[in-house]
């Protein structure tokens, strides 16, 4: 390859060790981003990272921090690791996510939702004010079209561990606080420089749904699509100079897309982030 040029801005990508936040994490690389993989196993990430320096012949500037979603106090550490760093952040990718698992996360919420919501919310909270110092900058939420199928936010189940068989209606949940969250941040940084989006990126053949029955796995692969595919959207959110004046929107297929009637509830987005802050005790 050419000369790989540095664009000076740094990308911050949750879960980044395989599947779309891999394929996001080295197409960020290659494009000139100082690029921070976020994920529970390092040497996972160190493999992705591995393959970035290869493909770009050491001139990618790639780090990873440890980061379990499912441990706030692990958020706070891998926040705090990434700001003593004193670098800007342009980039927040909240792509990390899990579906079909069942059980409840260290710090007490229902798995997918502690991983998915709570600990993407507890981490941007963390990195705002630097998001905001280092403004043009996004933030892009992974969520899904499965947001559909929730028909709202039970405050009380999310507390508890998951009840579904698969864990499917957990997922949806999860999902939709994702689509919520996205809008509400959106709303709350409006003229900060700051701006959000939610992004739905296919059926993607990751290793996401590792957990699920064998059966539905197989029934879903007829609609995969593969990680590189699934990671057009989540690039286009957070590089298209188009979008820059966008924010708070829902993007399926880069482009933007009407979401379920729920997930454009004001008061339930405005409760989700009261609440989501009363647990994490912000």
């Amino acid at each position: 390859m050419t000369q790989l040029k540095l664009n000076g801005k740094v990308a911050f990508i949750t879960g980044a060790n395989s599947g779309i936040g891999a394929v996001t994490a080295k197409e960020l690389a290659l494009q000139g981003y100082h690029v921070f993989l976020a994920c529970r196993d390092r040497n996972k990430a160190d493999q992705v990272i591995q393959e970035i320096s290869a493909e770009s012949h050491g001139q990618a500037q790639v780090e990873s921090l440890e980061l379990d979603l499912a441990n706030l106090d692990s958020v706070r550490s891998c926040a705090k690791q990434f700001l003593d760093r004193n670098l800007p952040l342009h980039l927040l990718i909240c792509n990390a996510g899990l579906a079909g698992q069942k059980g409840m996360t260290t710090s007490g919420f229902e798995l997918t939702f502690g991983v998915c919501h709570i600990g993407h919310f507890l981490l941007t909270d963390l990195l705002k004010e630097k998001l905001m110092d280092s403004k043009p900058a996004r933030v892009v939420v992974v969520a899904s079209k499965a947001h559909r199928h929730a028909k709202g936010v039970d405050f009380d189940a999310v507390l508890q561990a998951t009840q579904s068989f698969g864990g499917l209606k957990e997922y949806a949940v999860a999902k939709l606080a994702n689509v919520l969250f996205a809008k509400e941040l959106g709303r709350r940084l409006y003229g900060t420089g700051v701006t959000t989006y939610a992004v739905h990126p296919g059926i993607v053949s990751t290793n996401v749904w590792r957990s699920l029955p064998n059966p539905l796995v197989k029934a879903l692969s007829r609609w995969m699509i593969s990680p590189e595919q699934g990671a057009k959207t989540t690039l286009y959110c957070a590089t298209a100079p188009q979008l820059s004046a966008e924010t708070g929107m829902y993007y399926e297929d880069c482009k933007v897309k009407t979401s379920s009637s729920v997930a454009q509830d004001i008061v339930l987005a405005e409760q989700l982030w009261m609440q989501s802050s009363k647990w994490v005790q912000i």
